[in-house]
C-alpha cells in the first residue's frame, strides 16, 4: 500500500490524500486549500470559470495529475496534463460537507464516484441548488458540462444539453424515497417554471458496491452534521478521522469510531489545535447556557451570528428562543438546507421557527419555492420592527444589509463563531463592528480594542475540532503503527510525542508498507 498526501499536510484544510494498493486507488476528501488560494485570490479575484481549470493547474492549487473533469481542460493545456500520471481513483471518499474537503472534487474526471453520507450529500445538493453554478467548486453533485468556444477552443463555454450532468453517488447507509427525490430533481420544477432537469444518474448504496477497498464509515461528531470518519481495509488498513471532536452532540458516535480504528495499522488524523495555545473545550452546552443568559436579560432584538451550515448551533438556538419565549427567524437558505435535513433524517427541524421575508429582493427559483411551501412560517421585516423583543434572528455579516429594512433601534448581537485568523478577517470584524454601532447593538463574543482589532469572548463558541489533550488520548488508545499528520500546522508536535510511529509527509510525499 502506498499513501501520498497531494494536499493538506503542514496546512488547515485542503486534504487530498490518496490510498494505492495494487491497482486500486481512493482520494480521502478533495478540498480547497483556503491557505494556499488566498496567496492569489480574495474576495472577487478569483479563478476565470471560463479556463476551466488552467489557473489552479498554472498556480500549482491542484496536483499535477492526470484525473480532471475532461470538459474542464481548455485547449492550449489539454496535451501538457496528458504527460502526467493518471493515477486509479476507485472513489473519492467525503469525510463531510466544509469546502476545505470537499471544494475541489467538482473538478475531479466525471466518471470518479463520490462516497459520503446522507447527510453530507443532501447538504452539498442544496449548497449547490442555492449557490451559484459558474465557481468550480459548486458543481456537485450536479454540473453544467462546458466545451470550447468555436473559433476560439482555449475559452470553455456552457455546452447545451437537456439535463445537467450527474456525478456517481455511493452512500454511505440506505436513503428513503424523499431523499432520493430531491437529490435527482431541481425544486423549481414544482413551480411550473422551465428549468433545466438534472439527469437521473447513478446512486447506490457503498454495501452493494465495489470499490477495490472494503470500506467501513462511521458517524463522527464534527460542526457539521453528517461528518464520517472512515476504516479502508486492503492488504492494511488505515483509519482516517477527518474532521472531528468530543464536546458536540454527537460525541457518542465519535467514541464508536475510536473503538474501531483500533484495528487500524494506519493513523491519518487531523491535529488542528495542537499548535494552539488553549485549554480543555467550549462544549455545545456552554454555549446554550452562556447563549441563553445573555438572551433572557436582552431588550430589544437579539441577532445570532454563527457559523454557516452549523445546525447544531442553530438548534440550539432555536432552543433559547423558545425557553426565553421568543421565536427563532432564520434566512430562506438556512430554511432550505433544514427542509433537505429533514428528507435525510426524518427530523422536525423546521419545527418552531418563522423564516424572514426578503420582500425588498427579487427571488431565486429555489428561494421562491420555500417561501411558497412554508408560507405560513414567513416573517417580514415588518413584523420584527414592531416587535423586536419577540424575536431570535440568525443573521451574519452578510445579512446584514437586510437588517436596513428592518431598522432596529438597538438590541443584542451575539456572535458565536470562531475567531479571526490573519488580517483580512480582523478587517471583517472591523466593517461587522461598523454595522453593529450603526444599528446600536450591544454586542456579546468578541469586542474591538483600542487599536482596532478583534477581541474575543471564550463561551460562545465550541471548536469543530478535538484538543490537543484529547487528541493525545485519541492516538494512544488507537495505537497505531504508523501516524500521519494532516490538516494541522504542527507536524512536529506529533514527532514530540509518538517520536518513530511518526510520518511527517511534505504535499507530493508517500508512505509505503
Amino acid at each position: 500500500m502506498r499513501i501520498t498526501v497531494y494536499d493538506g499536510a503542514g496546512s488547515i484544510g485542503g486534504n487530498k490524500i490518496h490510498i494505492l494498493e495494487n491497482d486500486n486507488g481512493l482520494f480521502l476528501d478533495f478540498g480547497m486549500n483556503f491557505a494556499r488560494y488566498s496567496l492569489y485570490y480574495q474576495d472577487f479575484v478569483g479563478e476565470r470559470p471560463s479556463r476551466g481549470i488552467y489557473d489552479l493547474w498554472r498556480l500549482g492549487l491542484i496536483p499535477k495529475l492526470n484525473i480532471y473533469r475532461s470538459d474542464l481542460l481548455p485547449n492550449d493545456l489539454k496535451a501538457e496534463i496528458s504527460t502526467y500520471n493518471r493515477i486509479p481513483i476507485n472513489a473519492v471518499l467525503i469525510s463531510h460537507a466544509h469546502l476545505d474537503h470537499v471544494g475541489n472534487v467538482a473538478i475531479l474526471h466525471e466518471g470518479i464516484p463520490m462516497v459520503g453520507s446522507l447527510v453530507t450529500m443532501v447538504i452539498l445538493k442544496a449548497l449547490r441548488d442555492t449557490g451559484h453554478g459558474s465557481h468550480l467548486g459548486m458543481g456537485i453533485p450536479y454540473y453544467s458540462p462546458k466545451q470550447p468556444k468555436q473559433g476560439n477552443p482555449a475559452v470553455l463555454e456552457s455546452k447545451k444539453t437537456k439535463t445537467y450532468k450527474w456525478r456517481p453517488l455511493f452512500l454511505t447507509e440506505s436513503p428513503n424515497h424523499e431523499s432520493i427525490e430531491f437529490l435527482q430533481k431541481r425544486v423549481e420544477e414544482d413551480l411550473g417554471k422551465r428549468v433545466k432537469p438534472i439527469e437521473k444518474g447513478k446512486i447506490d448504496e457503498l454495501s452493494a458496491t465495489e470499490v477495490g477497498f472494503e470500506i467501513e464509515a462511521y458517524s463522527v461528531d464534527h460542526s457539521i452534521l453528517g461528518a464520517t470518519g472512515y476504516i479502508v481495509n486492503g492488504d492494511t488498513s488505515v483509519a482516517y478521522t477527518g474532521d472531528f471532536r468530543f464536546h458536540g452532540g454527537n460525541a457518542d458516535a465519535t467514541k464508536e469510531f475510536i473503538k474501531a480504528a483500533k484495528r487500524a495499522s494506519i493513523l491519518i488524523t487531523e491535529g488542528t489545535r495542537v499548535g494552539r495555545d488553549e485549554e480543555g473545550n467550549v462544549s455545545e452546552r456552554e454555549v446554550y447556557l452562556n447563549a441563553k443568559k445573555i438572551t433572557e436579560e436582552a431588550k430589544g432584538l437579539v441577532i445570532a451570528d454563527f457559523s454557516a451550515r452549523n445546525f447544531e448551533r442553530l438548534e440550539t438556538f432555536k432552543r433559547i428562543a423558545r425557553e426565553v419565549g421568543r421565536e427563532l427567524v432564520i434566512t430562506s437558505k438556512d430554511a432550505y438546507f433544514l427542509y433537505a435535513l429533514e428528507l435525510a433524517t426524518g427530523k422536525g427541524y423546521l419545527d418552531n421557527v418563522g423564516i424572514y421575508e426578503n420582500s425588498r429582493s427579487s427571488l431565486r427559483g429555489w428561494e421562491q419555492w420555500i417561501m411558497e411551501r412554508y408560507e405560513e412560517l414567513k416573517v417580514p421585516p415588518e413584523e420584527l420592527q414592531r416587535n423586536p423583543d419577540n424575536y431570535v434572528l440568525c443573521f451574519s455579516f452578510y445579512d446584514l444589509p437586510h437588517l436596513l429594512d428592518v431598522n432596529p433601534k438597538g438590541g443584542v448581537y451575539i456572535y458565536s463563531s470562531s475567531e479571526a485568523f490573519g488580517e483580512e478577517q480582523e478587517f471583517s470584524f472591523l466593517r461587522l463592528w461598523n454595522w453593529l454601532q450603526y444599528f446600536g447593538f450591544d454586542v456579546y463574543g468578541f469586542r474591538l480594542n483600542s487599536n482596532g482589532k478583534p477581541v474575543f469572548e471564550k463561551g460562545l463558541h465550541a471548536s469543530g475540532h478535538v484538543s490537543r489533550e484529547e487528541l493525545m488520548r485519541v492516538i494512544d488508545e488507537i495505537d497505531p503503527d504508523y501516524i500521519i499528520p494532516v490538516h494541522t500546522e504542527q507536524p512536529g508536535w506529533f514527532v514530540e510525542h509518538w517520536d518513530e510511529k511518526v510520518v511527517v509527509l511534505q504535499n507530493g510525499d508517500s508512505l509505503e508498507v
